[in-house]
């Protein structure tokens, strides 16, 4: 079985004004999909999933920059040039034609050629491309290559830079196809004891674990042989920076995150048993959700919580009610100081992942359909009655169902979660989520 591979990660970065935002946006046009009951995700719009021709990516804006100053707008232009290198896998570097070269981009522009990921350099506001063609080539002096002319407001010149960025896709896709080790991203806010599960499941300390800002920065892949099956662990440690805005610390955290869950089959999310869930655990499970994995949710520090025969119940209903959008995690009560039910955690990824990619026969799909339709009558609206005539599943990672209907305007949200917890009660497929898409046919055919 051939893995769906991880979508590659573009980030844009520049000097305040130069138009990300404009970009970020026309290119995420309408493919943001809001879920109502995913929370935090859309607020500010961090990331975006991309369509151009036939490839897909994730676009990340890597924030905005608030000037008091040029040294405070250099610094953190900085900041963002080490996110996107950090987590991107192709650099969009945009810089402004009427301001002209700055000495910012030159710096940040150094940094960039340093890290050798691929940077496509970005000139925006160019809207005459006779007027402003010999100031763009003025930008040659970056030293970062060609400059791509562009107008974020009126869409010019994107074919060109967008070509150039995915040009970059491919020979990365083509190392990593026949991939069959399972990747586990451990996630969660600072502190909740990622790095230290991570050090207990490898049973050495290849991670490092301490309190200086900055000491586990990049996120490291561990790879591990357990009960002959190999993994790979993908720990996004290394949010304790010492950082001036808290808004600031959260946006490093969600790309931090959206990078390792995309390059991940399970997102194993790590909770703090003493702190309940929060709003940033929420958020976190969204990206997961959103991005289609399969997810467990590991509650640690389990041993300091003073416990009775009904504290796992109560915690339980606890988190089911707060991440009511992903029902089908799997929930598991783990110390990483004591070790207690750690090795249980791989028995959960094993179970996890063969869900994630489980298939169902159709003739099995549409007898289970045809009993809940008998059971439970679809909607009608205005008079016109849903009717359901066929469903299959197109895909796996995660399992992806299509329902053919006569009016898709008549299937309700409400409708295809019946349909999906009946499918649940047949197969299980704890730990996974699903995707439905509905297709219309008409009544003729």
């Amino acid at each position: 079985m051939s893995k769906k591979r991880a979508k590659p990660i573009v980030a844009v970065v520049g000097r305040p004004n130069v138009g990300k935002s404009t970009l970020f946006n026309a290119l995420a046009g309408g493919n943001i999909s809001i879920v109502k009951d995913t929370p935090g995700i859309t607020r500010d719009r961090i990331y975006a999933d991309v369509s151009w021709l036939d490839m897909n990516f994730t676009l990340i804006d890597t924030g905005g920059i608030e000037p008091d100053s040029s040294d405070v707008i250099l610094s953190q232009m900085r900041e963002q040039a080490q996110i996107a290198i950090d987590t991107a896998d192709v650099i969009i570097f945009m810089v402004d034609v009427r301001q002209g070269l700055v000495d910012a981009d030159s710096k940040v522009a150094d940094m960039l050629r340093r890290s050798r990921k691929p940077i496509v350099l970005a000139v925006n506001k160019v809207d005459n491309f006779d007027k402003y063609m010999a100031d763009v080539y003025e930008f040659y002096n970056l030293g970062i290559g060609e400059p791509y002319p562009i107008c974020s407001v009126n869409k010019l010149g994107f074919g060109e830079l967008l070509d150039e960025v995915a040009s970059y896709f491919d020979r990365e896709a083509a190392g990593e196809e026949e991939d069959d080790r399972v990747k586990v991203a451990v996630v969660g806010k600072p502190n909740v004891g990622k790095s230290s599960i991570v050090n207990k499941l490898i049973g050495e300390n290849r991670v490092i674990v301490s309190d200086i800002a900055g000491t586990t920065r990049d996120a490291i892949d561990t790879e591990v042989t357990h009960n002959g099956r190999e993994y790979v662990f993908i720990d996004t440690a290394g949010l304790r920076r010492k950082n001036k805005i808290k808004e600031e610390l959260e946006r490093y955290m969600i790309i931090r995150t959206v990078a390792a869950v995309e390059r991940a089959d399970i997102v194993v999310l790590v909770i703090d048993a003493t702190e309940g869930v929060t709003e940033q655990d929420a958020k976190i499970a969204g990206i997961a959700h959103d991005r289609g994995k399969a997810t467990i949710i590991a509650v640690n520090k389990w041993d300091a919580v003073e416990k009775d025969n009904k504290t796992v119940n109560e915690y339980t209903q606890r988190i089911r009610q707060i991440l009511s959008f992903m029902a089908y995690a799997e929930i598991l009560f783990i110390s990483a100081k004591t070790g207690q039910r750690l090795t249980k955690l791989y028995d959960v990824i094993d179970i996890v992942n063969e869900n994630h990619s489980m298939r169902v026969a159709t003739g099995v799909l549409n007898e289970i359909m045809a009993e809940a339709v008998a059971m439970q009558q679809p909607p009608t609206d205005k008079g016109k009655r849903l009717r359901l005539y066929y469903i299959t599943q197109a895909a796996v990672r995660p399992p992806t169902f299509v329902i053919f209907v006569n009016d898709r305007e008549l299937m309700h949200f409400s409708y295809t979660r019946y349909l999906e917890n009946r499918i649940r009660e047949t197969f299980g497929f704890r730990g996974t989520p699903f995707k439905f898409i509905i297709r219309e046919r008409k009544e003729n055919k």
